[in-house]
This record gives C-alpha cells, sequence and structure tokens, in this order.
C-alpha cells in the first residue's frame, strides 16, 4: 500500500518558499542529489497543494520548466483545491477534499510513494493522520521570511519523528523521518 512521503527543499531557518511563494532561490541549489534521484522510481503519484500548482517553478526559463522535479519525475498528479481550472490537464486530477485526494493519489500510486508538495497540504495530512515519512533537503541558506516546513499557529500539535536516514549531496544536506503516529 502507498505511504505519503512530504518531500521539500528547506532553509537552513525553516522556509520552503521565500515570502509570496518565490521559489527562485532554489534554482542555484537544484543539482544532483543522489537521495532524489534514488527515490523518483519509487513515486507512483504527486498529491500536490494549490499553491504549489499554480505557484511558481524554481525551473522558471530552464529545461523541466512546468514539469515536476525539473522533469525528473511524471506520472499522475492529484492537486487538492477547491478552484480546478476550466481546462483539463493530462495526467493531473483535482479533488476538493483531502480524503479524496489522499484515496486517489493511494490509487494512483499502487504500492510506491504518494509524494506530498506543499506546506499546507502535508500539515492537513499530519492532522489527518495520513502522513508516514518527511525528506528534507536543507540547502545551505537563509530566507528570514517566507512559506514555512511546518506552521500551525494557535492549534500545532508536536509531531515526534523518527530519524530514518541522513545523507549529503553538494548543495544538501538531507534528512529522512518516519512519523511516529500514537
Amino acid at each position: 500500500m502507498a505511504k505519503l512521503l512530504y518531500s521539500a527543499t528547506m532553509s537552513l531557518d525553516g522556509f520552503i518558499a521565500g515570502p509570496e511563494g518565490d521559489m527562485s532561490w532554489l534554482t542555484q541549489y537544484l543539482g544532483p542529489n543522489p537521495a532524489i534521484d534514488e527515490l523518483m522510481p519509487h513515486v507512483g503519484a504527486l498529491l500536490v497543494g494549490q499553491r504549489t500548482f499554480g505557484g511558481d517553478d524554481p525551473y522558471k526559463g530552464m529545461e523541466g520548466e512546468g514539469e515536476a522535479f525539473g522533469g525528473g519525475w511524471s506520472g499522475p498528479s492529484i492537486v487538492l483545491t477547491h478552484w480546478p481550472p476550466q481546462e483539463d490537464l493530462p495526467e493531473t486530477t483535482f479533488a476538493s477534499s483531502l480524503k479524496e485526494a489522499i484515496r486517489l493519489a493511494k490509487d494512483a500510486a499502487g504500492d510506491k510513494y504518494v509524494n506530498v508538495l506543499g506546506a499546507s497540504v502535508a500539515r492537513q495530512c499530519l492532522a489527518a493522520g495520513e502522513l508516514d515519512e518527511i525528506l528534507v533537503c536543507i540547502a545551505p541558506v537563509m530566507l528570514g521570511d517566507g512559506v514555512r516546513l511546518y506552521d500551525f499557529p494557535g492549534g500545532g500539535a508536536t509531531v515526534r519523528l523518527e530519524r530514518m536516514d541522513i545523507s549529503h549531496a553538494d548543495r544538501a544536506t538531507n534528512l529522512w523521518f518516519r512519523v511516529l503516529k500514537s
């Protein structure tokens, strides 16, 4: 059965996007990362939040612009949104509830990972007890402001994690955790 994995590249100070979702900071940290390269064949589907789906692309102006992981992965994407576009998009399904989005993504992934993209949808998956693992690639930069990896002001609960792996690439330190469920 599919597992839900939240993956993101994060600044050392905890941001996965700059102010207003700016992803241009990430461009200089893209590059070979064996942990990501090894993960890609094990991803069966993406579960993407609305802001991530419609947001800035770190591959803007580069080969792979508009493609998942800059073209490093292809397959079905489930987008959690209340405002789907009018036109159909290849290999993209829109769902209006978290429960429906997770079901569709797990069905599409089979026995592979559902890779969760976006802080809000990841937070919702955590709150629902559905998130299994977290992979964070820490880039050697501090942004000072933006979208946090995990933010739950006024209602957040401690999320207990167990470290599964730590590895290094030229432009990132990779931390892989299992979410400990009570």
